[in-house]
């Protein structure tokens, strides 16, 4: 298969997803969470049609952006909630992504990550990809780099609750296979991405802490809540910009496919064609 447009400089992940392709058609292509940088990656594959689907009206508003002038007639972006009972009905895609999907769930539809995968998998025709990250707030490794980075982790979440926010929940590469099992997916292949986080995260992650300040009932705490994160940043920068950065944890990718129950046992959908 020839590379997309974006190959030489788009993520190693999406790479990735495009060599597990191959010859497989693309088809029909759902990007079940988008944002900005995955459907810039969608608008460059030859797919027949692309539908992307956000809870966020802003986000709508950056993909439509982000897609730009690849966007055809028969593409869409979709603003909804996959709560929402009827939506996609009837529909299903030959591919399907979810780009850091289930750890986004908690901000828009909180306690439902053991139904999403259920939930999508009629939609899904032939390949479903999967990627997330391992949970670095709780299981980061017991080195510096990973004290650091779960200390920032800690503290944005617990800026977000205090803020009135929800923050994402990551969950393993474990967990996530268990649960497409249960959902009558068959895991193809699985890679992982370690991570090295720099500046840019150090410095997203913080600033969006600042960001949730005003939603202290506290003034005091708020002010010393403020000092503490910029005596972080003053901490880390030296650390994220040196050459070695942040290692800490991976980024993960699963393809799978979905099976489909004959005789009462479950069974590969392989070559499905149906869009």
């Amino acid at each position: 298969m020839k590379p997309s447009a974006l190959s030489g400089t788009t993520s190693p992940i999406f790479q990735t997803i495009e060599s597990l392709q191959g010859e497989i058609p693309w088809g029909s292509f759902l990007d079940a969470g988008t944002g900005r940088k995955s459907i810039q990656w969608v608008s460059t594959l030859p797919t027949e049609r692309w539908t992307a689907i956000t809870a966020s009206r802003a986000m709508a508003s950056a993909t439509a952006e982000a897609a730009g002038d690849a966007r055809r007639p028969q593409d869409r972006i979709l603003i909804a909630n996959w709560m929402e009972e009827h939506l996609l009905y009837g529909e299903r895609f030959d591919t399907v992504l979810l780009d850091y999907f289930i750890g986004a769930i908690e901000g828009f539809a909180p306690y439902w990550q053991e139904q999403v995968l259920h939930r999508i998998r009629p939609h899904v025709g032939h390949r479903l990809y999967l990627v997330g990250t391992e949970p670095y707030v709780l299981d980061a490794p017991d080195t510096e780099a990973g004290r650091i980075v779960r200390r920032i982790g800690r503290l944005r979440d617990a800026c977000l609750l205090m803020g009135g926010g929800r923050p994402y929940r990551e969950y393993p590469s474990t967990w996530v296979q268990r649960q497409l099992g249960l959902a009558g997916f068959r895991t193809m292949d699985i890679r992982f991405f370690p991570i090295r986080y720099r500046e840019r995260f150090v410095n997203t992650q913080l600033d969006l802490c600042l960001r949730q300040l005003e939603g202290f009932n506290d003034p005091t705490l708020a002010d010393a809540m403020r000092t503490h994160v910029e005596e972080m940043r003053i901490k880390v920068l030296p650390l994220a910009r040196s050459e070695a950065g942040l290692p800490c944890g991976a980024d993960y990718l699963i393809a799978a496919e979905p099976m489909a129950e004959t005789g009462g046992t479950l069974t590969a959908m392989a070559g499905l064609e149906q869009r």
